[in-house]
C-alpha cells in the first residue's frame, strides 16, 4: 500500500535508497504528481526546514534529505499537471560572480522546489549579465541572488541597477541571501526580499510572488 507518511519520513531521515521507489508506489496507485510534490515532497522539506531552525538539524543532515527529496521529485515533475505549476513562480537562483559558496544556495533550491516554483539553477560564480539574460530568456519573476563574501556584494547591487537600466526593476522582483548579505544591505542596494536562512527564503519568495 502506497503511503504518503512514508515518503514524508523517507525524505525527513535521508533515507535515499527508498525515494524513488516510494514515489513510484504513489504514483502507481493513483496519487497525482501535485499531491506528492506538496502533501509529501513539499511538506517533508518544510519539518526538514523546522528541525534546522530547532538545530535539531545541521547541514549534513538537511542536504541528505535534499538529495532524498530530489530522487521522488525527478520522478513526479515531468507529471505534473503544468496548469498548476504555473500557479507557483518561476526563479532563477545563483552564487554572484566571484563566490563559490554554494551549499546555502542548494538547500534554497532545493526548499524553493519542493514550494512548487520552477527553478532556475545557474549555479556559482555566474556573470551578473548571464543572470540577467536568463532571467529575460526564461521570463522569471524572481532573480535571487546569494553571496558569504563582501567582495562579491558590490555584484548584487549591480544587478539592481542593470534590472533598473532594462526597465526591468519591479517586473523582476529581487532576493538576495548569504553570509555576507542583511536586512539593511538589501534595503540599501534596492532589492525586494532578503532571507536570513532558507526558510526564510522561501517565505519571502511566497510573499514577492503574491504581490
Amino acid at each position: 500500500m502506497a503511503n504518503m507518511d512514508l515518503l514524508i519520513d523517507i525524505v525527513v531521515k535521508g533515507r535515499i535508497k527508498e525515494a524513488k521507489g516510494e514515489t513510484q508506489k504513489l504514483l502507481d496507485a493513483g496519487v497525482t504528481a501535485k499531491e506528492i510534490i506538496f502533501n509529501g515532497l513539499s511538506k517533508a522539506m518544510e519539518i526538514v526546514g523546522e528541525k534546522y531552525e530547532k538545530k535539531e538539524y545541521f547541514l549534513p543532515q538537511v542536504l541528505l534529505s535534499a538529495q532524498t527529496l530530489y530522487q521522488g521529485l525527478n520522478l513526479a515533475l515531468p507529471k505534473l499537471d503544468t496548469a498548476s505549476a504555473d500557479a507557483a513562480g518561476r526563479i532563477v537562483i545563483c552564487v554572484v560572480e566571484g563566490d563559490v559558496h554554494d551549499i546555502g544556495k542548494n538547500i534554497c533550491k532545493a526548499l524553493l522546489t519542493g514550494a512548487g516554483n520552477t527553478m532556475f539553477d545557474m549555479g556559482r560564480d555566474v556573470p551578473l549579465k548571464d543572470i540577467l539574460q536568463k532571467a529575460k530568456d526564461e521570463h522569471v519573476q524572481i532573480i535571487a541572488t546569494s553571496t558569504l563574501m563582501t567582495p562579491t556584494l558590490a555584484g548584487m547591487k549591480e544587478i539592481e541597477k542593470m534590472l533598473a537600466e532594462g526597465g526591468l526593476k519591479g517586473k523582476i522582483k529581487t532576493m538576495v541571501g548569504g553570509g555576507a548579505t542583511s536586512a539593511d544591505f538589501a534595503k540599501s542596494i534596492g532589492a525586494d526580499g532578503w532571507g536570513y536562512d532558507a526558510n526564510e527564503a522561501v517565505r519571502e519568495a511566497i510573499r514577492l510572488l503574491k504581490h
